[in-house]
């Protein structure tokens, strides 16, 4: 058991207050020597006190958090030796502070207290199943990170970025022919009525949605309503050629889905796609699975354009991307837990330098077209053993009035676990 005794207690606030804090949050708070938070969150305590007549229990040091969000915690740091509470807003570990604090300090110096997060509020006023609800934080995001959850049927809550978000949000969902979706903005989730911000549901269609601006303190709740193309829209590996702006550097539909089952993507693993041409696979592989990361490393400036046009598209703009040749480019990014080469095959130097860099249980994925490409992947699989295919796909095509089957080039594909 640990001797370490916590210091900081992390106390999450909803709308309603200090009337709504429990009865450990009140003596966390009583207790504190130094008391950490938002502007809002102190001015709201300090009223609640003094309408208690109770101000004078409320700790001396009062520190407004500071900016940018690393300063506060070197300001912890500094007072490690003495009683701190930090106020956060809600849940403080649903993307809050207390996320990133767990992050820095050991889990032995802190106490969490929670209170009803806006998820669970915003859920609980539509009637809906947290576990049934897609939930998207556009907060300091782009906007984009929506696209692979619209679609027909689902259910969806939006933290907004500012006021403007609902009426954007609106605007993108017709622009996907989803103007029938019912678009619900609930502000300052339980806030007591007949306060000057008490809580306050608006709902419409996105496609009448005339509300400008809405409270910053607001979730959005989105029932997706319509059609859309399901080939362009599906998770699962293997979205239509169509879907991607290329210049003939792609991985097609079938190939690109052997690949992905390849690569086999876990939730916070990151993926290295070298080459990356139009960056379909290294999209694909952060589609496919929350939480993973990929970095697309093209040489070429154009395809490097196309990526970054891809990857907001189709709903993964946090996709990193380097322009640069590799290996050079790869220097200074973190171990990799896959790597997909599509082109180059034939490179030692590049290979090597990402064998190198695999760490033990890692996945290689190399595809190859060439015949020195080919005797490459060869020698490579005798070498370091891992499974060798050749895939080939045929599609029917016209021949005069009748059709036939038409064979693209075959891949040559490895892939090989790094085990030592």
């Amino acid at each position: 058991m640990s001797a370490v005794k916590p210091w900081l207690t992390i106390v999450g606030i909803g709308a309603d207050g200090l009337a709504g804090l429990r009865a450990c949050a009140r003596e966390a708070i009583a207790a504190a020597e130094v008391l950490v938070g938002g502007s809002r969150h102190l001015a709201m305590l300090e009223l609640a006190m003094l309408e208690d007549g109770g101000h004078e229990h409320l700790p001396r040091e009062r520190i407004p958090w500071p900016n940018p969000f690393d300063a506060g915690i070197a300001l912890l740091e500094a007072r490690r030796h003495r009683r701190v509470c930090v106020l956060a807003s809600g849940d403080p570990m649903w993307y809050g502070v207390g996320v990133k604090l767990t992050r820095h300090f050991d889990m032995a110096e802190i106490r969490v207290i929670t209170a009803p997060g806006c998820i669970s509020l915003a859920c609980a006023r539509m009637g809906w199943a947290v576990a049934d609800t897609e939930v998207v934080s556009v907060h300091g995001r782009p906007l984009e990170a929506l696209h692979p959850v619209l679609v027909p049927g689902a259910r969806v809550l939006v933290i907004p970025h500012d006021g403007t978000t609902a009426s954007a949000v609106a605007a993108l969902l017709c622009s996907r022919g989803l103007g029938s979706s019912q678009v619900t903005v609930l502000e300052h989730l339980d806030a007591a009525q007949g306060a000057g911000n008490g809580e306050r549901q608006m709902s419409a269609r996105a496609d009448a949605f005339a509300h400008q601006e809405t409270a910053e303190l607001a979730v959005l709740a989105i029932e997706v309503r319509g059609r859309v193309h399901a080939p362009f829209h599906t998770r699962v590996p293997g979205l239509a050629d169509e879907a991607f702006e290329h210049d003939g550097q792609l991985t097609k539909r079938a190939v690109r889905a052997a690949t992905l089952s390849a690569l086999a993507p876990l939730p916070s693993q990151l993926l290295w796609d070298v080459g990356a041409g139009c960056g379909s696979v290294g999209i694909e592989w952060l589609r496919a699975v929350p939480r993973t990361r990929a970095v697309a490393v093209e040489m070429n400036a154009a395809r490097v354009v196309l990526i970054h046009r891809n990857a907001s598209a189709l709903g993964v703009p946090h996709l990193q991307v380097r322009q640069g040749e590799a290996p050079a480019a790869l220097a200074g990014l973190p171990a990799p837990d896959a790597v997909f080469i599509g082109g180059g095959a034939s490179d030692d130097t590049v290979f090597e330098h990402c064998w190198a860099a695999l760490p033990d249980g890692g996945r290689m994925v190399v595809n190859a077209v060439t015949l020195e490409g080919e005797a490459a992947l060869i020698a490579k699989q005798a070498r370091l053993g891992g499974e060798l295919l050749r895939l080939s796909v045929q599609s029917a095509r016209p021949t005069g009035r009748f059709r036939t089957f038409k064979a693209a080039r075959p891949v040559i594909q490895l892939v090989v676990e790094k085990n030592r």
